[in-house]
C-alpha cells in the first residue's frame, strides 16, 4: 500500500514544481523586458515625492516667516498648501500615465467609456469628493478658522488643522478630534472665537431656603472681582450707523487680513458687571446663578471652576449653607402597620361608644 502511494506524490511534488519553475521563468522574463519602465515609474515617484515634501516645507517655513509682516491667514494658506501638494502629487501620475504607451493606451480606453467611468468612480468616490468640496467650502466661507475654539458634537476644543479630506480639533483633554469635512459641514457649532472672543460664563451654586440670598449675593460678587481673569468694568465703544468695535482688530479675508472692525451688538457693549440671579426655586434649594465677564472662552472653564471653589469656602466661614437633598423615605412595612394601628384606633373608639 505504501509502495503504490509514493510514486503518487512525487509526481505530484513534481508537477507543482514544474509549475513554479515555469511561474518564476515568465515572471523574470516579464521584469527583464518591463525594467526599464518599472525604473522610469519608481524614478518619477520617486522624483514626486522629494518634490512634494520640499514644497511643502518650503510653504510652511515661508508661512512662518511671512506671517508677522503680511498677517496671512492660516485657514486658507494651509487649504491652498495641501491642494498644491496635491496638485504635485496628481501631475506625478500624469506624467508617468502618458509616459508608458501601455497605460497611455488603458487611459484612452477609460476616456473613451467616460459615461460609465464617471459613474462608477462618482459612486466609489462620492465621500471623498463630498469631504474634498466641503473642505473647499470652508475654507472660502470660514465659519470657524485655524485656531478658533468650538463647541461641535458635544465636544470643546481648538482647531488645529483644516485640509481637504479632515478637520483636526484638539479637545480640552489633548485627544484629536479628526471629523470628515461634509460632516462638519452639516453640524450646528458654537464658535466662542469669532469676531468677538469676549464672553458671559455662568456659575450656579445653590443654597438652602433659610440662607440670606443678599448675604449669598454680596459674597458671590466679592469672590468674583477678587479673581484675576474677571474682566474689570468697562464700556466698548461702538459706531451708531454700523455698530462695532473702536480698536485695533482685524478680520481675516483670503490670504491676507485687511483691517476691519469687528461687529458688536449694542446690548453687550457693557463688560466686565458681575451679577446674581435666583434662577430656580428647587425640592431643596434656591439655586442662584453668577454671571461673570471673561476675555475668552478658554479660561472661562478653568476660571469658573476657581470662583465656585472660593465661594464654596467663603460659605463656610459665613454660616450659609448648601443643603444636601432631602428626602423622606417611607417602607411598605410602615404603611401596613399604620394601617393597622389606625383600624386598631377606629375599633377601640366603636368599643367605647357602644359602651355608652
Amino acid at each position: 500500500m505504501q509502495s503504490m502511494e509514493t510514486p503518487e506524490i512525487q509526481s505530484s511534488f513534481a508537477e507543482n514544481m514544474s509549475y513554479f519553475d515555469r511561474g518564476l521563468e515568465h515572471a523574470f522574463a516579464w521584469f527583464s523586458g518591463h525594467f526599464g519602465t518599472l525604473l522610469f515609474i519608481f524614478f518619477i515617484g520617486l522624483i514626486t515625492i522629494l518634490v512634494a515634501r520640499n514644497v511643502n516645507r518650503l510653504m510652511e517655513s515661508y508661512f512662518k516667516k511671512a506671517n508677522s509682516k503680511l498677517h496671512m491667514d492660516t485657514t486658507s494658506f494651509r487649504m491652498f498648501r495641501h491642494i498644491v501638494v496635491a496638485a504635485i502629487y496628481f501631475i506625478g501620475i500624469v506624467v508617468v500615465i502618458f509616459s508608458i504607451p501601455e497605460l497611455r493606451n488603458l487611459s484612452v480606453a477609460l476616456f473613451t467609456g467616460a459615461g460609465i467611468a464617471g459613474i462608477v468612480i462618482g459612486f466609489a468616490a462620492q465621500n471623498t469628493l463630498s469631504n474634498i468640496i466641503a473642505g473647499l467650502s470652508l475654507a472660502l466661507f470660514q465659519p470657524f478658522r485655524v485656531g478658533d475654539r468650538l463647541d461641535i458634537m458635544n465636544e470643546y476644543g481648538k482647531v488645529t488643522d483644516l485640509n481637504l479630506r479632515h478637520t483636526v480639533i484638539l479637545t480640552w483633554d489633548n485627544r484629536r478630534l479628526i471629523i470628515p469635512n461634509s460632516i462638519i459641514s452639516n453640524e450646528a457649532i458654537i464658535n466662542w472665537t469669532i469676531e468677538d472672543p469676549a464672553v458671559i460664563w455662568p456659575i450656579d451654586v445653590g443654597i438652602s431656603y433659610d440662607a440670606d440670598i443678599d448675604l449669598a449675593r454680596k459674597i458671590m460678587i466679592e469672590e468674583a472681582r477678587k479673581h484675576p481673569n474677571v474682566m474689570p468694568p468697562q464700556e466698548v465703544k461702538y459706531s451708531v450707523v454700523k455698530p462695532s468695535l473702536i480698536r485695533s482688530e482685524t478680520l481675516r479675508v483670503g490670504f491676507f487680513d485687511s483691517p476691519v472692525l469687528h461687529p458688536v451688538d449694542p446690548e453687550f457693549r457693557e463688560r466686565g458687571g458681575v451679577s446674581v440671579s435666583v434662577v430656580e426655586l428647587g425640592e431643596y434649594s434656591v439655586n442662584l446663578r453668577l454671571s461673570v465677564w471673561f476675555k475668552d472662552r478658554s479660561i472661562a472653564a478653568g476660571s469658573g471652576c476657581e470662583i465656585r471653589e472660593a465661594i464654596k469656602k467663603r460659605f463656610d466661614k459665613e454660616g450659609i449653607e448648601i443643603p444636601y437633598p432631602y428626602r423622606t423615605i417611607i417602607y411598605k412595612s410602615d404603611l401596613e402597620k399604620e394601617k393597622k394601628n389606625n383600624e386598631k384606633t377606629s375599633h377601640t373608639k366603636e368599643d367605647k361608644l357602644n359602651t355608652l
